[in-house]
């Protein structure tokens, strides 16, 4: 191919992964930054959404002009051509990458060439050798194809319009979408590839909606106007003075493997691709209707894969604000735990989903006193996060001065219950440590937190309320009991007792014991993390419903 003043054109070789989901469908994932993370989080470059594929489960790094792909400890491993990656493994054209499941997402890493240029110039090699109109329809659906990941979908029914005004000889054609059961001109050319006004179109689109919505077969229509009820006799084709009209229908399809796409019903259409002439018939012969069926098919696909890339579009611009309230979210979250000294605390908060209902905090209120909080709001999303965030300024503010656990909470309550009238509640421990060991606390139907002790049974300190926010006025007792040097109090939401496996099992009181039994003479941060990853392993991987948060507090006087 050349450009018009007679120099080749450049070849662009942009690497890109061609990816199938596990419904079939199709998207292409540019790579124009490098590490390129995958994974199913969302702040990798391409989000992958499969329980079974790791947090952060792969990169994808540049060098010295060739590519590599790197398993980053997933669980489950990735795979280029079959063979499972060691670490990490180069990249050619062509090859292809899974991780390992034969019903999830595959992708075939391409360095591709400027489709557009590409196919182009097959078709002006095409039109050179005097090939058929078969041979040049091809090579423009080939474009068509290549168009729909790489340019608007505009131009991507223009060419399918100027391919079938190529196959016919028509002079003109429109494209013509629905919208509100009325059909719109999307693309209007000639056949010299010229735009034209859609006011060009003199046929009543009342008429071809008709048609298009009377036919009987899938993907053919007859289009007659002089035989249209209501019609004035000067609206005939006689009377607009055209030789020939020929009208396919674009029908909904839904799009399969890369090598299917399965037609809807009859009535599910989407549009028209509509040509006429004025001065010689259209060219309908033996092949050519087939021919336009299948490049009506061809633009009824590329519809649908843009109506799907809209929808992808949308979800990853809300994926990006997520992102952004969760790393807002992570800094409510205190940001260093006392380690050392007579009180010392570890926790983490790992959401559900982007954003969580679930926060803790642990605050000292004087050298001799420490408030802590752990909290899980109804519901799940976005919701639930900003009433946790409302929450935890509430208990910032209470823990400030010296007031009591049962005000605390009576107040917290009604601040809540203010603002959402009973339709959201939350579970809630809050309990203070002073540095003579008295631990005091208010459970107000939150999981009971367990007094961990070696050589003992974890022993649970009872709820005393109900959850807050359900109720205008509720009281909140307050317990308290004596801590001894080494003791650990683990506090917890429901996440961490009903996370669940492949198999349908939930982790249950039974395996939280156990583990706390095994570490119970280990530090708070070690306790933290054996229990977190005994979670984490129990559910292989798997996304969880419920948020999973865990705070360990421990008494060293």
């Amino acid at each position: 191919m050349v450009t018009p003043s007679g120099q080749p054109a450049a070849t662009v070789r942009a690497p890109a992964l061609a990816v199938t989901n596990p419904s079939g469908n199709r998207s292409r994932a540019v790579m124009d930054v490098f590490p390129f993370l995958i994974g199913r989080q969302g702040d990798n470059h391409l989000v992958l959404r499969d329980n079974r594929i790791s947090r952060s489960h792969a990169r994808i790094a540049a060098q010295n002009g060739e590519y590599f792909v790197e398993d980053l400890d997933s669980r489950h491993g990735v795979y280029v051509n079959g063979q499972r990656v060691v670490e990490r493994g180069r990249l050619k054209e062509g090859d292809r990458i899974d991780f390992g499941f034969q019903d999830s997402y595959r992708m075939v890493f391409t360095l591709e060439e400027d489709e557009l240029n590409k196919f182009l110039g097959q078709i002006s090699a095409a039109a050179a050798t005097g090939a058929s109109n078969l041979s040049k329809l091809r090579s423009l659906v080939e474009v068509a194809r290549a168009l729909q990941s790489s340019l608007s979908t505009h131009d991507v029914l223009a060419a399918v319009v100027d391919a079938a005004l190529s196959v016919t000889g028509a002079e003109r054609g429109f494209l013509l979408l629905g919208k509100d059961d009325q059909l719109e001109v999307s693309v209007a050319r000639d056949r010299r590839g010229a735009p034209l006004d859609p006011s060009d179109l003199s046929v009543p689109r009342t008429l071809i909606n008709r048609a298009l919505r009377t036919r009987r077969e899938l993907l053919s229509m007859t289009f007659d106007p002089s035989g249209a009820d209501g019609v004035r006799p000067d609206m005939s084709v006689a009377g607009l003075e055209l030789r020939s009209v020929v009208c396919v229908p674009l029908i909904q399809v839904r799009t399969g493997s890369l090598q299917e796409t399965v037609a809807t019903s009859l009535n599910n259409t989407v549009g028209v691709l509509y040509m006429d002439s004025r001065q010689a018939a259209a060219d309908l012969s033996s092949g050519n209707r087939e021919i336009l069926q299948t490049l009506a098919l061809e633009a009824s696909t590329i519809l649908e894969n843009a109506r799907l890339l809209d929808e992808e579009r949308a979800k990853q611009h809300l994926e990006e604000e997520l992102n952004v309230a969760r790393t807002i979210q992570t800094g409510l979250l205190p940001r260093e735990l006392p380690v050392d000294g007579w009180f010392r605390a570890a926790g983490s908060s790992i959401a559900s989903r982007q954003v969580g209902g679930d926060y803790f905090d642990v605050r000292q209120v004087n050298p001799d006193l420490f408030a802590c909080v752990i909290t899980d709001v109804s519901g799940k999303g976005v919701s639930a996060a900003l009433l946790a965030a409302l929450l935890q300024g509430a208990f910032v503010f209470a823990s400030e001065a010296a007031v009591q656990i049962d005000d605390v909470m009576s107040r917290v309550n009604r601040f809540l219950y203010e603002r959402a009238r009973g339709e959201k509640y939350a579970t809630v421990v809050y309990c203070t440590v002073d540095r003579s060991g008295e631990l005091r606390w208010s459970n107000a139907g939150h999981p009971k937190p367990l007094l961990v002790r070696p050589n003992a049974e974890p022993q649970a300190l009872e709820s005393t309320g109900i959850p807050i926010g359900m109720m205008d006025i509720a009281a909140y007792e307050v317990k308290c009991i004596q801590l001894q040097p080494g003791d650990k109090i683990v506090l917890f939401s429901d996440g961490v007792s009903e996370a669940v496996n492949m198999k349908g099992e939930c982790f249950d009181k039974r395996r939280l014991h156990e583990i706390l039994r095994a570490y119970a003479a280990a530090g708070c941060a070690e306790l933290h993390a054996k229990l977190v990853e005994a979670v984490e392993e129990f559910s292989d991987g798997d996304e969880q419903e419920d948020d999973i948060t865990t705070l360990v507090l421990e008494y060293q006087p």
